[in-house]
C-alpha cells in the first residue's frame, strides 16, 4: 500500500517499483533496487538470508500509466532453497523492512485468485473468510483515449493473514498507516486492487496458469505498441531541456491517433 506522502497513486495498492537512474539500468535492477528501498528485500543475492533465494523468471510487455510512465513488471520467485533442506515460509520469515516515507502496508494475496470472480478457499478456511466469497471482485468497462479498458477491482481479505506495516512512523509519513489502522478497527477487512496494479495481476496470472479469467477482460497484454509509438515521437526516455510541456491526455492521445492512421493506411 502506497504512502499517502506519495505524489501520485497515494493511498493505493502497488507493487514495489520506481523510475530508473539512468538509461542503463536494466528493469530487474531497477526492480530490486527499489524493493530494497521500499520494503527491505535484499538488492543483491548473497545478503539474501538462508534458506532464501529469488529466481528472476521473465519480464511482462510494458503497461502505460495514466501518467504517461511505461511501467516494465518484472516477475521473480521468492523461495525457501529446495537443495538446503529447510523447510520455511516467506511469509512468516522474510518480515519486511518498510519505509515509511513509501509504504503504508505489505500484505499478501492468492495469486490465482485474480482470475477468479469470487474468492478461492478451501472448505476448511471458508470460516475465516470476511463476508461473502462474491465480495472478491467487481469490474466495469471504461472508455479511455478512445479505447475501451476493462477496470478491474479485486478486495483481498486481510483478516485471514498478517499485514506488514511501518515500525517507525513520523510526521505526515505515518498519516496513511494511521488511516489503515483506523479504518480496520472501524471494520475494514478487505483492501483493495484496482488499475495498473490489478490488470498487471490478471495478465500474470492469465500467462502463469495458462488460463483465461471468469470475468470479462482486455485480451492484449500490455500496451507496446502505443509505448514504441511515444518513444518515436520523443514523448518517452530522458527528459529534454527547453522542450515544450504537454499534458499525459495529450502525448497519450497523439500516440493513439498516429497508430489508427497507420493501421488505416496499412489498409488501403
Amino acid at each position: 500500500m502506497r504512502s499517502n506522502t506519495l505524489r501520485n497513486f497515494s493511498g493505493q495498492a502497488a507493487f514495489p517499483g520506481g523510475k530508473a537512474d539512468s538509461l542503463s539500468e536494466t528493469p530487474f535492477g531497477i526492480a530490486r533496487r527499489e524493493a530494497s528501498e521500499e520494503i527491505g528485500l535484499p538488492r543483491y543475492d548473497h545478503k539474501i538470508p538462508a534458506p532464501f533465494k529469488i529466481e528472476h523468471l521473465c519480464q511482462l510487455p510494458s503497461s502505460l500509466a495514466r501518467t504517461a510512465l511505461a511501467v516494465r513488471p518484472c516477475v521473480a520467485f521468492l523461495h525457501a532453497d529446495d537443495m538446503s533442506g529447510k523447510d520455511a515460509s516467506v511469509e512468516e520469515d522474510m518480515i519486511p523492512r518498510l519505509d515509511a516515507r513509501e509504504v503504508a502496508a505489505v500484505f499478501s494475496a492468492p495469486f490465482h485468485n485474480f482470475l477468479r470472480i469470487e474468492d478461492e478457499v478451501r472448505k476448511e478456511d471458508e470460516s475465516s473468510l470476511p463476508g461473502k466469497k462474491s465480495d472478491w471482485y467487481n469490474g466495469a468497462w471504461h472508455e479511455w483515449h478512445d479505447s475501451k479498458w476493462r477496470m478491474h477491482n479485486f478486495f483481498v481479505p486481510i483478516t485471514n493473514q498478517k499485514v506488514s506495516k511501518p515500525k517507525i512512523r513520523e510526521g505526515g509519513q505515518a498519516a496513511i498507516a494511521e488511516e489503515l489502522d483506523e479504518q480496520e478497527e472501524q471494520g475494514l477487512t478487505r483492501y483493495k486492487v484496482w488499475g495498473m496494479t490489478a490488470r498487471i495481476l490478471v495478465d500474470a496470472a492469465r500467462i502463469a496458469y495458462g488460463e483465461e479469467p471468469e470475468f470479462e477482460h482486455n485480451s492484449h497484454f500490455g500496451d507496446d505498441d502505443l509505448i514504441a509509438k511515444l518513444q518515436s515521437t520523443g514523448h518517452l526516455g530522458e527528459k529534454i531541456s527547453g522542450k515544450k510541456d504537454v499534458t499525459a491526455a495529450e502525448i497519450i492521445d497523439d500516440a493513439r491517433k498516429k497508430i489508427k492512421e497507420e493501421k488505416a493506411e496499412a489498409k488501403i
